[in-house]
């Protein structure tokens, strides 16, 4: 571990592993649909930042575990403090696309 590893964020690869081995788990997609169609991460939902606190495609129960990403990490930040508010308490982080090395659905 080097002195600068804190200014890294999240391994979004390593957060797709830990949502493919959580049962039950939702991959959050917080992109805008056009990011959303041009690529995102098989099994992902998309359910942009911007209308977020209204999406039809969060689930009822806010127990569910919730595995959010954007194209940066800058906006599943934001997201996954949202929906902490919104009473989600299981939600990760796991970063952005743009680090993303696996396979890409479109």
């Amino acid at each position: 571990m080097g002195f600068f590893d804190f200014l890294r964020g999240p391994d979004i690869g390593q957060g797709v592993q830990e949502f493919e081995a959580t049962s039950g788990a939702v991959l959050l997609d917080v992109r805008t649909p056009e990011e959303y169609r041009g690529g995102h991460i098989p099994g992902s939902v998309n359910a942009p930042l911007q209308t977020l606190s209204g999406d039809k495609a969060l689930p009822a129960d806010r127990g569910t575990p919730l595995f959010v990403y954007c194209q940066s990490g800058a906006r599943s930040s934001q997201a996954s403090g949202l929906l902490a508010r919104m009473g989600y308490t299981k939600v990760k982080n796991i970063g952005g696309m743009a680090a993303y090395k696996g396979k890409v659905e479109r």
